[in-house]
């Protein structure tokens, strides 16, 4: 029987010495671990994701109980404290007394017997006041509160509080916070009765399926154990693909015979919705920078059957004069801070940094420099980020509209997870006028 725990503190402990991305880490603990009951899988997610997304909170009520601070504890005690007081703080189905008692078994087993107490002692104190928990000031010291409330930088919500108002970046940091369920998008040129013939057969194996308001093609997915073996997977019935992304698709009104370049591509969401618009007698070049990148891509495209797609590796920063002005449209889905995708990525929000996000403005123009030349006269080109911030997304547009023959058709448009239910995306449709 697998210690549960024991696989959690041993992902924590990977992310803490090589800045692993937890997300891409979970699926591989997951997949390690196939093995284990639905419900062992479920704990080893919500702990391992639950602990990193709030990482800056736990360590703010450990260190009001704890005589170390959690910056000085050996990683090992750091990481057992931090899952352990989440369990305490956030999982109503785990007994207190089993999150401790387990804690310290935990802290002997990795021979740190004589930090068992410690880790007890802390644990033990926080149960007894956790209906009573501390926070900084919300008025006194607002930026403090929301940096500790919800495990933002400071210099993210500072950001955020300049653009959105006290109300709103709360709103927007809390929903940010809350599970957000997988999102399956069907093949947009499926029958309608074909597609709520699969609907409600993976609804008969308990996977809840709310369909999307506006595109009826996606439905949010809960209660989803392995995708890979829902009804119509093999088959490429559908993706897994957010509709932020499908809404920026199609506001870039692909038709059928159209010839698109997606630059930037992968995973390849766009790439395969762009593919069902052109249609047969259409074409999708979807490239990104590396053979690893394009691996997901060739593998939806296969099980998807979307025949019209040449998947290609290329730098989107260097012109490719073959394309020049072949393109009907062309997506150029930049490389981005990511800070609208933070729910899904939790450890986004503590590897960003002021000097990162100037330095991806930087690639973002060279990608453009690189790239405009591709669309035809008269044609569009669809600039998209998942990301939350004026000079990744609204400055772009204004210094593509200022220095390239480009006028902008639809947009800006600024998704946001708290107003749209959805990923924080954004938006811009151009058209190239000379």
């Amino acid at each position: 029987m697998e210690n549960t725990r024991e696989i959690v503190l041993e992902g924590l402990l990977t992310v803490e010495k090589e800045l692993s991305f937890s997300n891409k880490l979970v699926s591989d603990i997951l997949d390690k671990y196939d093995y284990l009951d639905s419900r062992d899988k479920a704990f080893i997610k919500r702990v391992f994701e639950g602990t990193i997304e709030r990482k800056i909170e736990l360590d703010y009520h450990i260190n009001n109980l704890a005589s170390v601070p959690v910056r000085k504890m050996k990683p090992m005690i750091r990481c057992i404290v931090r899952m352990a007081a989440y369990q305490i703080l956030y999982m109503d189905n785990v007994p207190d007394s089993a999150a401790i008692n387990e804690a310290v078994k935990l802290a002997k087993k990795r021979k740190f017997a004589n930090l068992s107490g410690f880790v007890n002692g802390i644990l033990r104190n926080l149960s007894r006041q956790k209906e009573e928990l501390k926070w900084p000031d919300k008025k006194k010291n607002p930026v403090e509160y929301l940096n500790v409330r919800y495990s933002v930088p400071e210099w993210l919500v500072e950001k955020w509080l300049a653009r959105f108002g006290f109300e709103d970046t709360e709103s927007l940091l809390a929903s940010l916070l809350e599970i957000h369920p997988v999102s399956l998008r069907f093949r947009s040129n499926m029958k309608d009765e074909e597609r709520e013939d699969y609907v409600s057969r993976i609804k008969a194996l308990g996977v809840e399926l709310e369909q999307d308001s506006r595109l009826k093609y996606v439905y949010r997915a809960s209660h989803l154990d392995n995708i890979r073996e829902l009804p119509g997977y093999e088959e490429g019935a559908f993706v897994i693909q957010d509709v932020s992304s499908c809404l920026a698709v199609e506001a870039a009104e692909i038709k059928l015979g159209d010839f698109v370049v997606d630059a930037c591509a992968s995973p390849g969401g766009k790439t395969l919705l762009a593919s069902e618009k052109t249609g047969e007698t259409g074409r999708v070049i979807s490239r990104d920078i590396s053979e690893a990148k394009l691996v997901r891509i060739d593998e939806n495209t296969e099980r998807m059957q979307a025949n019209n797609i040449s998947a290609q590796v290329w730098d989107a920063s260097v012109f490719d004069a073959e394309l020049e002005e072949k393109a009907d449209v062309l997506i150029l889905d930049v490389p981005c801070s990511g800070l609208g995708i933070l729910g899904k990525k939790r450890d986004i929000k503590y590897n960003a940094t002021p000097e990162g996000l100037a330095e991806l403005s930087g690639i973002q123009k060279s990608i453009v420099e690189a790239s405009w030349r591709y669309v035809r006269k008269g044609g569009t080109l669809l600039y998209s980020t998942c990301t939350i911030n004026p000079d990744e997304n609204e400055k772009m547009v204004e210094w593509i509209c200022s220095k390239l023959p480009f006028s902008v058709k639809k947009g800006p448009v600024q998704l946001l997870p708290n107003k749209d239910g959805c990923d924080g995306f954004f938006y811009t449709v151009l058209s190239r006028n000379d």
